[in-house]
């Protein structure tokens, strides 16, 4: 099955840490591989700019992982 989670282009910030804070809580120490699964998706299927909202998502996903160690 294809799941896909076609995030709005436009997000700030705060929404990127929220959505990044969501995704950790569902799937835990997987949180920052399925965000990079979704960015390279995204990447393959010529749509760059969900790519670079997933990877800045991965991003904050590690920071929050880092910062609760």
């Amino acid at each position: 099955m294809d799941h896909f989670f076609y995030v709005e282009e436009t997000m700030r910030e705060s929404e990127i840490v929220d959505y990044a804070k969501r995704l950790l809580d569902a799937h835990g120490k997987d949180a920052e591989r399925e965000a990079a699964q979704k960015a390279r998706d995204y990447a393959e299927r010529n749509d760059p700019e969900q790519a670079e909202t997933w990877r800045k998502i991965r991003s904050a996903i590690g920071e929050l992982r880092n910062s609760s160690l």
